[in-house]
């Protein structure tokens, strides 16, 4: 598993390759390949020819261009990799928030701190081979949780939209739309904002009392009757990733 630091201050990145190294020797059957990067632009020039690592640990404050860049170009290349920032400030929470980083830590990194960011990093990249089945013309079509961005109950049948753009129609469904959808929710990043709609809040830019906004644009109507704990469920469900 590729796992890539960047970091311009020499020392800051040295103690970050000890405290990986640290981790691999208590995490059995855990092998990182890291890659080390005192140059945010050359790490830049790897995303862009999709040279995608599996995991980011990212300074923010950097003299060439911020992590936040940094992280920005991964999503718009890849929506699985593991964003973990590293900073002395705690001005960039919110920055950090927007390209969907799973961990804040503030310098000088606890030990504690990184090895639980690293645990929940490989957690949901476990849960992530999850697939769900999608009955269409002609039998199925499994499609990674992951790669869910929303569900919308269409006429009795289920529109599955994925991340690429694509959308996969079931067949007529002969159950209820939660009943359809069901096995999802145990995942702990889908939540029902509508009777007809299944948002993973993964792929939310913004949530309000009548919209959930996604990644690729789409506007999903909260309904009145969802809006509380939706609201609530999401507002938990993000400070969990970045506490």
């Amino acid at each position: 598993m590729r796992l890539v630091i960047c970091d311009d201050e020499p020392r800051d990145l040295d103690e970050l390759e000890r405290l990986l190294l640290n981790y691999g020797s208590c995490r059995f059957g855990v092998r990182f390949e890291i890659e080390k990067f005192s140059d945010a632009s050359a790490l830049l020039h790897k995303i862009q020819k999709n040279e995608i690592a599996e995991i980011y640990i990212l300074d923010i404050v950097m003299s060439r261009m911020t992590g936040i860049d940094l992280g920005s170009q991964i999503r718009k290349n890849n929506s699985r990799s593991a964003l973990i920032y590293v900073t002395a400030s705690d001005d960039f929470a919110m920055d950090a928030y927007n390209v969907h980083a799973i961990r804040y830590l503030l310098k000088p990194v606890a030990e504690n701190k990184l090895f639980e960011a690293l645990d929940y990093a490989l957690s949901r990249m476990e849960s992530r081979k999850d697939a769900y089945p999608v009955k269409i013309k002609g039998g199925l079509e499994s499609v990674l949780y992951a790669d869910i961005e929303y569900i919308e109950n269409a006429s009795r049948k289920l529109e599955v939209h994925m991340t690429n753009g694509k959308t996969i129609t079931s067949i007529n469904i002969r159950t209820s739309f939660e009943e359809a959808t069901k096995e999802l929710i145990p995942a702990g990043n889908f939540l029902y904002v509508h009777k007809s709609f299944l948002i993973n809040m993964d792929h939310v830019r913004t949530l309000n009392q009548n919209t959930a906004v996604m990644d690729s644009g789409a506007n999903i109507p909260v309904s009145r009757k969802s809006s509380p704990d939706a609201q609530k469920e999401y507002l938990l469900y993000i400070s969990e990733q970045h506490k």
